[in-house]
């Protein structure tokens, strides 16, 4: 079976591939950029940078068991556990600033516990958390301005309560995030961050949480993309046919 370009269904094809390419490409044209230049953008930023972990080390106050052995923490796990038997979800073994503690996640709350006496500990005050946050601090500006903010920002997506912000005057405005109970640098932030999270969110077309890769709006564009890639195949074939044509009527 052969194909001719003045068949009428050929035709056809050929006018619904133009009408399907020229609106395609109107709808799809900023997006496949946003695709295009946001992948390099992403692909040139080493995660490293985007992370943060030029700016600031987090290991100050380390919550893992993994790292500490309790030797330190002299005050009984096991009074821990029967004292708050039922509620408790994780513990994690810690230093705030060098004074070791029990970090409890409850069902509804956590707690910090003195690692020596087992009291609760109350949260760090604001001098308390400026110190940390300079020692966490590995760049050359200084300390600006430190908010506790009770309702997290994007930028701290991990709190899920009232969380520090220190911001530093360099010139990639490192703003750091640290836990009001335990002093845990939560999140290192900076301008390199902020650009890669804006153009992943141009990426993955989630305006509103940016962590949804399966959302509708994404799934509908990639569609079109598509249709627009094969449309364009179509006429790309139109193109190159008669040449073709000609070369082998001269063969």
């Amino acid at each position: 079976m052969s194909i001719t370009l003045s068949d009428p269904s050929t035709k056809q094809l050929f006018r619904w591939s133009v009408w399907i390419h020229k609106w395609a490409g109107l709808l799809l044209g900023l997006q496949v950029l946003f695709w295009i230049a946001g992948g390099l953008i992403m692909s040139a930023i080493p995660l490293e940078k985007v992370h943060g972990k030029h700016l600031a080390n987090g290991n100050i106050t380390a919550t893992s068991t993994a790292n500490h052995s309790l030797k330190a923490h002299r005050f009984s796990l096991d009074t821990v556990l029967r004292t708050y038997h039922g509620d408790v979800k994780t513990v994690a073994l810690g230093y705030r600033d060098e004074l070791p503690i029990y970090l409890l996640t409850l069902a509804q709350s956590r707690l910090i516990l003195n690692g020596i006496t087992g009291e609760i500990l109350k949260d760090l005050n604001r001098s308390e958390i400026a110190s940390l946050a300079t020692r966490y601090y590995l760049g050359e500006g200084k300390l600006v301005k430190l908010e506790l903010l009770t309702t997290p920002p994007h930028e701290a997506s991990r709190a899920n309560a009232a969380i520090w912000r220190a911001d530093f005057d360099d010139i990639q405005a490192t703003s750091l995030y640290i836990q009001p109970d335990s002093g845990e640098l939560l999140h290192v932030r900076s301008n390199i961050w902020r650009l890669f999270d804006f153009v992943w969110m141009l990426h993955i077309m989630d305006y509103d949480t940016r962590d949804d890769f399966n959302n509708p709006l994404l799934i509908g564009f990639a569609a079109g993309a598509l249709l627009f890639t094969l449309s364009g195949l179509v006429l790309l074939y139109r193109s190159f046919a008669p040449a073709l044509r000609v070369r082998v009527k001269a063969k």
